[in-house]
């Protein structure tokens, strides 16, 4: 490999966002350069060693140009590769003036091309500028150690123990709608209005039993210290004295008072693991809080907390008529890596900006 072709390959490397099949074939070639074998190329790359020996050939055959793709057959393109380039480009790079994000028709209006272009050309490389997603990396000191802790009981639970993931779902409200819902139809889906009339709140407290999928579920007229030992006398009750119980929760406040700790110290078969901070995605329960919203609550009119009482402990005996287990298959390794590219990203992106402080470790 000459110093020009290796300089080209960088360029293509360092394209990550533009161009990222040419980026990606372009680290294959310059791992290879460095004397890495197919296999270690492979796992560092995410790929099958079949990937990376079709361009490790294609490059000794055609050099650089052997990892563009070849031309396809049908009609002559209107639209060649740099214009295409440009427009992903400035898809990824740049905002319009005055607005936070493209569209079709504003990205035509500065390209020079038709809007159902620009939509073609960003299906074709997955970009949506009008959807955007939250996220929250968590800053617990203790996060690699929790996550290991809490990904270890799913996947590996301890003999003569139980994996309870514990949670409040709290403030769910009654509300009626205010007119009569309109059933489905032939042709016709059901329709609600969509006003209400507020009846009140209640907290549910529940206990997912990771292996079978069972739910020991209660419901509270608030979620304080108090209720939540009452819940925990529940979980008690409902399992066998023979077995240890292991229990997934957060980090809420009510969770860790003087009143909890000594119940716990007199209730010795009781193992609190919690969650990291900002990281309820870890706890299975919060997978069943979802079914409840979409199957018995979203859509439901309820005239009284009482009504929705009745709903939500209809709805947990129907579940545990059929429970299903809620199998975990991320390993801690996994998510961890995850978590570190993502961080890494993050901080890249942040680097970037503007007044900001450089940053050289994720974890800063």
């Amino acid at each position: 490999m000459s110093a020009e072709e290796r300089a080209a390959l960088e360029r293509l490397a360092a394209r990550a966002r533009s161009a990222r099949h040419l980026a990606f074939r372009a680290r294959i070639v310059l791992r290879a350069a460095d004397g890495e074998s197919d296999v270690a190329i492979a796992r560092a790359l995410r790929c099958s060693r079949t990937t990376v020996h079709v361009w490790r050939v294609r490059f000794a055959d055609m050099r650089v140009d052997g990892l563009h793709d070849e031309p396809r057959p049908g009609a002559p393109r209107k639209i060649d590769d740099d214009q295409i380039d440009a427009v992903i480009t400035k898809t990824l790079e740049s905002t319009p003036r005055g607005r936070t994000h493209w569209s079709t028709r504003s990205m035509a209006k500065a390209t020079g091309l038709s809007h159902s272009t620009i939509g073609r050309m960003w299906r074709a490389f997955g970009l949506k500028p009008h959807r955007t997603e939250s996220f929250r990396l968590s800053q617990d000191p203790l996060l690699v150690e929790k996550v290991r802790d809490i990904v270890g009981l799913y996947m590996s639970p301890p003999d003569n123990a139980v994996v309870l993931c514990v949670d409040e779902k709290s403030q769910i409200q009654a509300l009626e709608r205010a007119q009569p819902v309109l059933p489905m139809d032939l042709g016709q889906p059901e329709r609600q209005t969509h006003d209400y009339i507020r009846h009140g709140t209640t907290d549910l407290f529940a206990a997912l039993d990771a292996a079978t999928g069972r739910v020991i579920g209660k419901c509270f007229a608030q979620h304080r210290a108090r209720e939540f030992k009452l819940f925990l006398r529940e979980i008690d009750e409902r399992v066998p004295p023979d077995l240890g119980i292991h229990v997934v929760l957060d980090n809420l406040a009510t969770h860790k008072t003087t009143e909890i700790k000594r119940w716990l110290v007199q209730h010795p078969r009781f193992h609190l693991h919690f969650t990291p901070t900002h990281a309820s995605w870890l706890n299975l329960v919060e997978r069943f809080f979802g079914l409840l919203t979409e199957h018995a609550l979203r859509r439901g009119s309820h005239r009284s907390s009482r009504d929705l009482r009745a709903a939500i402990h209809e709805y947990l005996d129907a579940h545990n008529e059929e429970p299903k287990p809620f199998k975990w298959t991320k390993s801690a390794d996994e998510i961890l890596a995850s978590i570190a590219r993502f961080a890494t990203r993050t901080a890249r992106v942040h680097a970037r900006q503007p007044n900001c402080p450089e940053i050289t470790d994720p974890g800063d």
